[in-house]
């Protein structure tokens, strides 16, 4: 199905009212990748971290997508890796068409350059990370991707972070939130395939709040860890505890 013709004018808008975005030169980067490649905050495309704009794979796929792209192979690289220590490299081919030359991208992780809530999957990053690459080269997409960053440095993820209770910089009901904790929850929202509204009410419930725009941080950081390390365990368990939620709220109706 093809994808309404995204515009620049609710991209920006949602810029502002999730991100808190006012920069010029960013909201001009922002308004060119939505007129040459329809990237869409609303479906997740894009993601803005410490101030700077990132596409997601899955955006990325979107492109590839539209343009025509004939297919992708991966292929684990075993001379590379080692999995007795979590290492992994992968690489990936993106054909543009059926007769194109393939573009190739080389990722790799280990624990040393992915989100501590994120170890254990490093063998599933790294050909994202290979995926990624390859179709930004297919695509002339000069943008990195949010899955090929490594585990950024304390420093900066801990800038004006609040010690404690929904200061500015914590979670609030408009997404203004300190980038780093909410896109910890939206990277295993995507990973796991898990319904974001559903993931919402079990956090509230979880945190003991009405919303989770009332849960403290502290409180929020530990339901993103239990959320998880649940779904690695045991996904299946995982999601009929979030149907559940949808029973509740069907009850309340």
């Amino acid at each position: 199905m093809k994808r309404i013709r995204v515009s620049f004018r609710s991209n920006a808008r949602l810029a502002r009212e999730r991100w808190g975005l006012n920069d010029r030169p960013t909201l001009r980067e922002l308004k060119e990748l939505t007129v040459k490649h329809s990237l869409s905050i609303a479906a997740g495309d894009l993601q803005l971290l410490n101030g700077r704009l990132y596409v997601t794979c899955s955006g990325l796929l979107g492109i590839a997508s539209r343009k025509g792209c004939s297919g992708i192979v991966t292929a684990l690289q075993e001379n590379l890796s080692d999995p007795a220590l979590g290492r992994w490299v992968f690489k990936a081919t993106v054909f543009r068409g059926a007769l194109s030359k393939g573009f190739v991208g080389y990722g790799d992780a280990d624990p040393t350059n992915v989100s501590s809530l994120l170890r254990g999957a490093e063998l599933r990053i790294a050909e994202t990370r290979a995926t990624a690459r390859a179709l930004r080269k297919a695509f002339g997409i000069g943008l990195c991707s949010v899955e090929e960053l490594g585990a950024l440095p304390a420093p900066t993820l801990e800038r004006a972070q609040p010690s404690s209770g929904n200061g500015p910089h914590s979670w609030n009901r408009h997404g203004r939130t300190q980038p780093r904790l909410r896109d910890q929850l939206c990277l295993v929202i995507r990973q796991f395939k898990l319904d974001p509204n559903l993931v919402k009410s079990y956090a509230a419930d979880f945190c003991g709040a009405e919303a989770i725009s009332d849960a403290s941080r502290e409180s929020v950081e530990a339901f993103v860890s239990h959320l998880k390390k649940a779904a690695e365990e045991n996904r299946d368990a995982l999601i009929c505890k979030l149907n559940s939620y949808s029973v509740r709220v069907e009850a309340g109706t």
